[in-house]
């Protein structure tokens, strides 16, 4: 007898053909479905003439990466001696700003980063020129970001100012000074400090903090302002003196410092096994100084409890022109007015 055969008619071949079609059509369809929806989304917003907001945990890790970056550029001409050091200008007291190939390597990578993965948003650096580097983020979120920051929080990206230093301190990077060096960033929404990072070149170290949020740095247990330990510029070391020991006395020891960055760090606890930096309570300033020199500390320090304010306790605001005219006080871990109102009278417009 001849084996039998299965034959199917061309009607059971149709229904067997659109039973594999229905299968594939319900595998797919919500995939089609999601990326649909998230071409709609995107559609709206460029032809509603709506921007991107901007994703805040994203932009912190951006920041991080930037600074990291920076640094690597900083460290690299510093040890390569190919430091090509000039001057800039001078400051309103006189005293010469070299520029050095380190801060503008440092501000290439820094500013394109930032500028390249958010287009829309305003980027205010120390330094400037008219290089274009294509480096991109590598879309790594540090784990300790991941840990701390709470995705989905955004903002529209023209209510964020970005302030960076490619390099802090240099004239201590001239005279390889280099524990005082740093690169910063600092994101300012509505002109109020919201992230705050400062990277050590030269160790490696990366402090980052995000006011409301979390901080991978803390304060100290303890704090003194029976006299304090005041950190202050190098530059301006002996008007200053003279004006802590007014405020807390002749046996207030003045710690003379290069860099606003590595001065802010001087308050917190280093982590185990990080270079310690000076210890101080207090951060004091009294001349003019640039927004892009303190607005990473000033966000560190109040993702920290902390404060900095002008030396009558003003709120500076990061959304505005580049220059702070009304020096500064910072803190953290004490009674900041109880600071202030220690402080003599002194204006800094006249100084």
């Amino acid at each position: 007898m001849a084996p039998m055969g299965i034959r199917l008619s061309p009607l059971g071949v149709a229904v067997f053909c659109l039973l594999g079609i229905g299968v594939i059509y319900h595998l797919y369809s919500g995939v089609i479905s999601s990326r649909l929806a998230a071409f709609r989304a995107d559609s709206s917003l460029i032809f509603s003439g709506q921007k991107k907001p901007v994703d805040m945990r994203e932009l912190l890790a951006v920041s991080v990466e930037a600074a990291v970056l920076g640094g690597k550029e900083v460290k690299a001409v510093r040890e390569e001696n190919g430091l090509q050091e000039k001057s800039k200008g001078k400051t309103r007291e006189g005293v010469s700003e070299p520029l050095t190939n380190g801060d503008l390597q440092s501000h290439r990578k820094m500013f394109n980063l930032i500028k390249n993965t958010f287009p829309e948003i305003t980027v205010n650096s120390e330094e400037h020129d008219n290089v274009v580097d294509k480096v991109t983020w590598s879309r790594e979120i540090p784990a300790d970001i991941l840990e701390k920051i709470e995705g989905g929080k955004e903002v529209p990206p023209e209510s964020v100012t970005v302030w960076i230093d490619p390099l802090d301190a240099t004239q201590e990077y001239t005279e390889n000074l280099v524990k005082y060096v740093t690169t910063m960033v600092c994101v300012a929404v509505d002109g109020k400090p919201v992230i705050g990072v400062i990277h050590q070149p030269f160790t490696g170290f990366t402090a980052w903090g995000f006011v409301g949020q979390g901080s991978n740095m803390r304060a100290r247990p303890s704090y003194s302002i029976s006299p304090p330990k005041v950190i202050v510029s190098r530059s301006h070391s002996g008007k200053v003196k003279s004006f802590i020991q007014d405020a807390f006395g002749n046996s207030t020891t003045v710690i003379a410092a290069g860099g606003a960055g590595y001065k802010v760090l001087a308050l917190l606890e280093m982590p185990a096994g990080e270079t310690a930096t000076d210890q101080a309570d207090v951060y004091i300033h009294i001349t003019f100084i640039k927004k892009w020199d303190i607005c990473a500390g000033a966000a560190l320090l109040q993702a920290l409890g902390g404060q900095m304010t002008t030396l009558k306790g003003e709120v500076i605001d990061y959304a505005e022109t580049p220059l702070n005219k009304g020096g500064l006080v910072a803190t953290v871990g004490v009674d900041h007015k109880a600071v202030l109102e220690k402080l003599p009278n002194w204006d800094p417009d006249k100084h």
